[in-house]
């Protein structure tokens, strides 16, 4: 019994470690904690993983994922909260189950009638994974992508996560408050330049930032909003001004995308009164 209790107390490296990704999705978090379990020189999808048959997607205790805010998976709407991930591996095609019972282990424990959402992805070949790996990519624009790796395997799927009601009222009320800085406006005009929203409301904004405090980056922001609204001639004289800040600062990045766009702008410009007349002319 003494030696039951010294074993039952030693903490020891295990097979499948833990393993936990987090990423924010728009303005959402997301969670994934899973176990590990690595080749050791097995094949793996359809001999130690069957295809056509239920995983527990990991080892040990389920995989879980948590949302702090409802997203869409595959354009498909899952409440917040937290849900547990089992997966039916194809050659060509995965099915990925998310479950409202988070406590199971083996894949028996899984009752359908739990089940909240099922998607059925693409798997694609990738390079060689000794460890299962989950994590996220294409993390863009309030979307992103939760894989997972192992073998010679990937599946990705896909997960939105709106934030555009939540960032505006952030930025109505950020912006509302009386000690407001010229880096509130700029954060705030910025994402409305590029979310392609508001554009009028966008240059107010920006114009707001660079009036309280002029930095080369807000100029920027404001050649672009001006863009956005259609005003070139304008949006060119900013980023000129922008230029010469950024080139005296030595900070390279802005005086390349200051020159791409002072051009790109000036062909907008020298193309919209013959836009104008094709337009008439038919």
């Amino acid at each position: 019994m003494l030696i039951a209790d010294v074993a039952d107390a030693q903490q020891l490296p295990t097979a499948s470690p833990k393993g936990q990704v987090e990423q924010i999705v728009g303005l959402t978090n997301v969670t994934v904690e899973y176990n590990r379990p690595s080749m050791r020189e097995r094949a793996i999808f359809g001999d130690l993983v069957p295809f056509d048959q239920v995983w527990r997607t990991g080892a040990n205790k389920c995989t879980t994922i948590e949302f702090d805010g409802p997203v869409k998976i595959e354009g498909n709407d899952i409440g917040a909260g937290k849900y547990s991930i089992f997966t039916i591996p194809g050659n060509e095609v995965w099915v990925v189950i998310f479950n409202k019972n988070t406590e199971l282990w083996g894949e028996g424990d899984r009752k359908e009638e739990e089940d909240v959402l099922t998607v059925k992805v693409n798997a694609l070949r990738c390079d060689p994974t000794e460890t299962f790996t989950m994590g996220f990519d294409n993390v863009k624009d309030d979307r992103a992508s939760l894989q997972m790796r192992w073998e010679r395997t990937l599946v990705s799927v896909a997960i939105e996560a709106d934030a555009t009601e939540r960032a505006l009222a952030n930025i109505k009320e950020a912006t509302a408050k009386p000690d407001a800085d010229f880096r509130v406006f700029h954060a705030s005009g910025r994402f409305l330049v590029d979310r392609g929203l508001m554009p009028e409301e966008a240059l107010r904004l920006t114009q707001k930032s660079v009036d309280l405090d002029k930095r080369f980056w807000n100029l920027h922001s404001l050649a672009l909003a001006y863009a956005a609204n259609g005003r070139y001639k304008e949006a060119i004289a900013t980023a000129q001004e922008s230029l010469a800040m950024s080139e005296k600062a030595e900070y390279p990045a802005y005086v390349k995308m200051n020159q791409e766009k002072i051009a790109e702008w000036g062909k907008a410009q020298s193309a919209k009164p013959a836009d104008r007349g094709g337009m008439r002319g038919r």
